[in-house]
């Protein structure tokens, strides 16, 4: 790469003034092609697709590796490197290369500002005493009395859009609040509702989408399977996160969310998981909500697991492929140079994790009932890594464990995830009726034939297939 800008280079300076005007504008544009061509080759987004191959391939090795210790540790989950698998695995590293928006990168002068914002608030909340008792950092939200909504329907499913003013705020003297305050499109929430079918139910599940939907409700509701779910008898709602969809500031979707300072994502759950508590106070004084599920995907499993840990009263909390810490996101998915820039500058320090401790539901006690706790996970998964859900299986007291051999999106074609949530939901009592085979066809019939992890005894040390 350094060879072909040293030729461009060359070739410009041999068009020097005794060249003849035409040879000189060839030189000129031949270099300016090469330029472009090296900046291409220097995107982000490219690089990550070459480094994707290397890393599935050493996902794989160190997955089989793991493995061989699975029977002297019943924390391990084997994992069969298959080529479906290895193709999951790489579609992953893929599509994670592609989330390497340059507009999402960090510019040289952003990690002192970055640095200075983390260590801030990390002495702030010492202060407040909230690294200590981090759930006092959360205040309890009212129920929003001036919320409006408007039916609409889109490929044969009616919805309602829910508006409502959100009302969180950073407190007062806390680091990057001003900065935090200045999306003004964040301050209304907003949330899709969908009725159940046949008679009036009173139960509710809040499905909390992850990083980068939120803007299109189709795509929202599917993604949950609305359908098969309304079909048995459940309401649904699902809330748009802080800076996404319709309150997003940038043309990047969680563009504000993932920046370097990452007291911007701790605010950014911090709102979210307020958000959804205005919202099921809402169900719950003017829908006459009485039992309440909340299922989240991804990051918006951090956000259903974070609900949990504050809210009173709620019957079960599903968290699907779970990303829980978002300093260790970082430090797994930043490139090689961004990640060393980020320690030395104290980015990425111990700062991080301990402002992040007020949103982490490893860090909070859940206060869902044991029987009402489930997770699933994607072995191959390589955005939000087995290891996040394995941290959090155990941080619960290890409660049902629903594992399926693919990638980060692959739970969608799973029928053992689909078997797993609607017999989750129904233990719970919030779905009333069986999958209607038109609905959800003979892949739902049965008891769930996944590596099911319950209650089992062993070691608690990280030392799970997918922690690397």
């Amino acid at each position: 790469m350094s060879g072909i800008a040293g030729r461009a280079r060359l070739t410009s300076s041999e068009a020097g003034a005794g060249e003849p005007p035409k040879t000189r504008l060839f030189a000129k544009v031949t270099a300016t092609k090469l330029v472009s061509i090296v900046m291409v080759d220097l995107d982000p987004r490219a690089l990550g697709v070459l480094r994707a191959f290397p890393r599935a391939a050493g996902f794989l090795t160190r997955a089989n590796r793991r493995t061989a210790s699975a029977g002297e540790d019943d924390t391990v989950v084997p994992v069969r490197t298959t080529a479906g698998l290895a193709a999951q695995v790489l579609l992953d590293e893929v599509v994670i290369a592609m989330f390497r928006h340059p507009r999402l990168l960090p510019r040289g002068v952003d990690y002192a500002a970055a640095a200075a914002d983390i260590e801030a608030a990390s002495v702030f909340f010492e202060e407040n005493g909230w690294l200590e008792r981090p759930s006092d950092y959360h205040d309890d939200p009212p129920a929003p009395t001036d919320a409006m909504s408007w039916k609409h329907q889109s490929a044969g499913m009616r919805y309602e859009h829910i508006v409502y003013p959100s009302e969180w705020e950073p407190h007062a003297g806390e680091p990057g609040r001003d900065r935090w305050l200045s999306h003004h499109s964040n301050r209304t929430a907003h949330a899709w509702a969908v009725k159940s079918a046949g008679r009036a139910s009173d139960s509710w599940l809040i499905c909390v989408h992850g990083f980068g939907m939120g803007h299109s409700p189709m795509l929202d509701l599917r993604s949950f399977r609305a359908p098969q779910l309304r079909a048995q008898g459940v309401n649904l709602a699902f809330p748009v996160l802080a800076l996404h969809g319709p309150r997003a500031s940038g043309p990047v979707r969680g563009e504000g969310l993932m920046t370097i300072d990452l007291v911007d994502s701790m605010h950014g759950l911090a709102q979210s998981a307020w958000d959804i508590r205005r919202l099921i106070a809402w169900l719950r004084a003017e829908r006459g909500a009485r039992r309440i599920g909340i299922f989240g995907h991804s990051l918006g499993a951090h956000v259903a697991a974070l609900v949990g840990a504050l809210e009173d009263d709620v019957q079960c909390v599903i968290c699907g492929i779970p990303e829980v810490d978002i300093p260790d996101m970082f430090r797994r998915h930043s490139p090689p140079e961004i990640e060393r820039r980020a320690y030395q500058e104290g980015v990425l320090g111990p700062a991080a994790d301990s402002v992040h401790k007020v949103v982490s539901p490893l860090a909070l006690e859940c206060r869902v009932p044991f029987e009402g706790r489930y997770i699933f996970a994607g072995l191959g998964d390589r955005m939000a890594t087995f290891g996040h859900a394995r941290k959090l299986w155990l941080h619960w007291g290890r409660p049902p464990l629903a594992t399926y051999h693919g990638g980060h999106v692959g739970f969608f074609w799973s029928a053992t995830v689909r078997r797993f949530v609607e017999d989750a939901l129904r233990s719970c009592g919030l779905l009333r009726t069986a999958p209607p085979p038109d609905v959800t066809g003979d892949e739902t019939r049965g008891r769930p034939s996944a590596t099911v992890a319950q209650s089992a005894a062993g070691p608690a040390e990280e030392s799970g297939v997918q922690s690397a």
